[in-house]
């Protein structure tokens, strides 16, 4: 028999590609010579070079870039193994989680870090760039990256912007004489799991400004900063990225990569997915199995499992689905194309104890699985 095996992380718990160690542990008690093909997943957020350069036989490059706050610090991209393809994590050098709570400040934050990255991979020769671009500590439209790439930003006496989003609302002349001319040849893609617009009430400012450390009123200036960029780039690039879904992710990052990269924005687990050609590793398996930490409601909107059910869909491949937990109205999942669920936790235990726990719950679970699909099989051999 044939398995795919791709889950998500287990957030918290255990990451993704043990999770598919996990999965694959328990299929081979069971069925010791089947083939197992693991895929661990990512869905564009923290997690999704490790997955992707594991899944294809890439490899991690370290580089020094700028954090947030425009100090130095080791970041990384992943190459995969295509050689020809880089896989970049905002977060991993624009990131919330790279500041203490108190250095939280997106009026002077900035995506240069980002943008370091994205010039790290041209340098290696990459000519596909696949950016996730959850979790960011940022609201400068892309602002940083841009000048990290040589586009000048400059305010109506001809000075370069400092970082930050603040200081959008000067910017005057954008310049991209500078701007580095391999990006032209460059085929760049954004994991983006939000539709928010740049500016308004579900902007990139109003609806992640807080917790990215801006007040009311901060939030208010950082939202009239992003709509005079948006105007700067219609005016003189005939860009028009105000209203369009997504631009406002990222603190405006997305409308940074459609204007100025010419990239485009897609869901992140159908990026990841096409990434790893899933389709052809799918659609001759016998079994597809996936997971994470909790399976609900919203497992069923467009999470990892669900991208892995809709292709397996395709080829009539069933699928089982493994979570530490299940949540309210997990069954909405049936209706969407998974075809098995089971949580890990089948006693009363603490949740420290199913934490730490994570990995061997995860092999006993797809054990007792595999156990009921091999009687399924041996009812279906049976004469009637």
């Amino acid at each position: 028999m044939k398995f795919v095996v791709a889950p998500d992380s287990f957030k918290g718990s255990i990451s993704a590609i043990e999770a598919a160690s996990a999965m694959e542990e328990g299929i081979k008690r069971v069925f010791a010579d089947s083939e197992v093909i693991k895929i661990p997943l990512a869905d564009g957020g923290e997690g999704t070079v490790e997955a992707l350069v594991t899944a294809t036989g890439g490899k991690i490059i370290h580089v020094t870039v700028l954090d947030p706050l425009g100090r130095e610090m080791e970041s990384f991209f992943g190459i995969l193994g295509n050689g020809k393809t880089a896989v970049i994590e905002m977060a991993a050098a624009s990131g919330l989680p790279l500041l203490k709570p108190e250095e939280r400040n997106p009026y002077i934050t900035t995506t240069y870090g980002t943008g370091q990255l994205i010039k790290a991979a041209l340098d290696y020769g990459c000519d596909e760039i696949v950016i996730g671009i959850g979790g960011s500590a940022t609201n400068d439209g892309g602002a940083g990256m841009v000048q990290a790439l040589g586009v000048s930003l400059l305010d109506n006496c001809g000075r370069e912007l400092p970082f930050g989003g603040r200081a959008l609302k000067d910017l005057h002349t954008i310049n991209l004489a500078n701007m580095d001319p391999r990006l032209n040849k460059t085929k760049i893609t954004a994991a983006c799991d939000v539709d928010n617009p740049l500016c308004g009430e579900r902007g990139a400012s109003a609806v992640y400004g807080p917790q990215k450390g801006a007040s009311p009123e901060m939030v208010k200036e950082l939202d009239a900063a992003l709509a005079n960029l948006a105007d700067k780039v219609k005016e003189q690039m005939g860009v028009d990225v105000l209203h369009v879904p997504g631009a406002g992710a990222a603190g405006g990052l997305g409308a940074g990569i459609l204007a100025f990269l010419k990239g485009n924005l897609k869901p992140g687990i159908k990026l990841v997915l096409d990434a790893v050609d899933f389709d052809e590793k799918v659609k001759d398996a016998d079994l597809v199995l996936t997971g994470e930490g909790r399976i609900d409601e919203q497992t069923a909107y467009g999470k990892a499992p669900m991208g892995v059910a809709q292709v397996a869909q395709k080829y009539g491949v069933p699928v089982l689905a493994f979570g530490g937990i299940l949540g309210d109205n997990y069954e909405k999942v049936y209706e969407k194309g998974i075809d098995f669920v089971s949580a890990n936790v089948q006693s009363i235990i603490s949740l420290d104890e199913a934490i730490n726990s994570g990995y061997s719950l995860l092999v006993s679970n797809t054990e007792r699985a595999m156990r009921a699909v091999k009687i399924g099989i041996q009812i279906g051999e049976i004469p009637r």
